[in-house]
């Protein structure tokens, strides 16, 4: 089944009519392929598989997003052999599939299959977008800017979203390999970091990630100045439009993101087996 043999190459192109046509890609779904697209970019997986469309990312564990699998292209093969396939490349890896869903119409074939195959939804999470002011976003000299992950922004994170010693060697290797314009912010008070937060630019879009206050520092308008930092950052290098992702039950920080602007243009989820996240 994978990979290919060069006999089963001739019948891949004689199925090129299950692709989507020019006519049925909507505008909202291009928008949402490109977010998908630049988000891959500024979270890039350790290791990368393409299979007909689709993008397979590795990364030994380290966050869901980075070891799933992201049907961002037209397809040609049957969804149930492929999904089939996917199945079979994680199980070598001693992982299970699991599958990234946006809310695009072309996505609900697959929503639809993986479902009747049993496999659960978790994660729901908004995408939201805002456009940057013309005027310039005015700096915070509380808050410090890196260009390269250091030893004290990543201890600072592991500490303030608590992330398992075993998995900290990837998320390192993670963070290294982002190869847009990036930028590592934290804030401190008191000689003590209480927030710190990433931001990526690429194609004139500002993407935020990471975006963490620590939790006897909230209600204090620390997250906005993290993020009013990041974005000005963003702005100066030619970002005209912020992008994030925020679940989609985390209710102060959509109306943090919510007083900034943002406003949300799709959802999305995963699908995995059941006990399988």
């Amino acid at each position: 089944m994978w990979p290919l043999s060069a006999e089963e190459l001739p019948n891949i192109q004689a199925t090129r009519d299950c692709a989507r046509t020019d006519d049925e890609v909507t505008p909202s779904s291009v928008r949402s392929r490109v977010i998908e697209e630049l988000t891959l970019n500024a979270w890039p997986p350790l290791e990368v598989l393409l299979f007909d469309g689709w993008v397979l990312s590795f990364s030994n564990g380290y966050t869901r997003r980075a070891n799933s699998i992201h049907p961002l292209y037209p397809s040609c093969l049957p969804l149930a052999e492929k999904i089939a396939t996917c199945e079979a490349i994680y199980a070598a890896r001693g992982r299970q599939a699991t599958f990234k869903v946006t809310s695009s119409p072309e996505h609900a074939e697959l929503d639809a299959v993986l479902h009747r195959l049993g496999y659960a939804t978790a994660g729901a999470t908004s995408v939201q977008t805002a456009e940057l002011a013309s005027g310039a976003l005015v700096a915070d000299d509380s808050v410090a800017f890196a260009t390269a992950v250091n030893d004290r922004w990543l201890g600072d994170f592991n500490r303030l979203t608590g992330v398992p010693a075993e998995l900290q060697p990837s998320e390192r290797k993670l963070l290294e390999k982002i190869g847009p314009p990036h930028c590592f912010a934290s804030l401190v008070v008191e000689d003590r970091t209480v927030a710190v937060g990433l931001a990526v630019c690429e194609r004139g879009y500002v993407g935020l990630f990471d975006i963490v206050v620590e939790d006897a520092a909230r209600n204090r308008g620390i997250g906005r100045r993290v993020c009013a930092s990041l974005l000005g950052w963003g702005q100066r290098q030619g970002g005209t439009t912020a992008y994030l992702a925020v679940l989609a039950d985390n209710g102060p920080a959509l109306r943090l993101y919510g007083r900034l602007g943002f406003e949300e243009i799709y959802t999305y989820w995963y699908r995995h087996k059941p006990g399988a996240e």
